[in-house]
């Protein structure tokens, strides 16, 4: 008898090979859901420049624990919150970030990706998005909690378009909470460990 795994993978290949049969091609922006314009901020922050982050602990796409706390005394960290997995500017923006890895090796520092989206839906949307450089971390269960411990939790479940730029010591340097229909540039005129915040 096959594991329900293996039933759900030759069910998934046989959707995609009919599908390719009908000269109907699967790409990624075939399977992006568009909410129409969104309120550009619809949260209030909870931390702020100068403070420690708030430490975190969520399950990874490749099986492993991502703690925001294993990199402390060894890179600059920012933390890319994206609305959902699925939608047409998150599916850019996290891709986008190819362009900026020069930037990020040049000041030692590192990218994580958080999502509110559960693991095997972040984990669909990122192969499809094909391979990032950074980790992605779901923050589903409970859901939202990093999100909302940041004060980046929307009224309707899903995070902000925010980043965070924290220094080794664990001090958050910079916060942009983006308009949410608007992508953030892939490169910031300011480099990691300003001390600039938009809010």
């Amino acid at each position: 008898m096959k594991s329900p795994l293996k039933r759900f993978t030759w069910t998934t290949a046989l959707s995609v090979a009919l599908f390719r049969a009908r000269g109907q091609e699967i790409s990624l922006l075939d399977q992006i859901y568009n909410p129409g314009p969104l309120k550009p901020i619809d949260s209030r922050l909870k931390v702020r420049v100068g403070q420690p982050a708030p430490d975190f602990d969520l399950p990874g796409i490749h099986r492993r624990r991502i703690r925001l706390s294993e990199f402390r005394g060894r890179k600059i960290v920012v933390i890319s919150f994206v609305p959902a997995a699925w939608t047409p500017l998150s599916s850019a923006q996290w891709p986008g970030y190819d362009l900026a890895k020069p930037l990020f090796d040049k000041y030692d520092a590192t990218l994580i990706g958080v999502s509110v989206d559960n693991v095997p839906t972040l984990y669909a949307w990122t192969r499809a998005m094909g391979a990032l450089w950074f980790p992605a971390a779901s923050d589903f269960r409970p859901h939202g909690r990093v999100a909302q411990t940041y004060g980046v939790l929307r009224s309707d479940g899903t995070a902000e378009r925010a980043l965070f730029v924290i220094d080794k010591a664990g001090i958050i340097r910079y916060i942009d909470v983006h308009d949410i229909n608007k992508r953030p540039p892939p490169r910031q005129r300011r480099p990691p460990g300003s001390s600039l915040s938009n809010r």
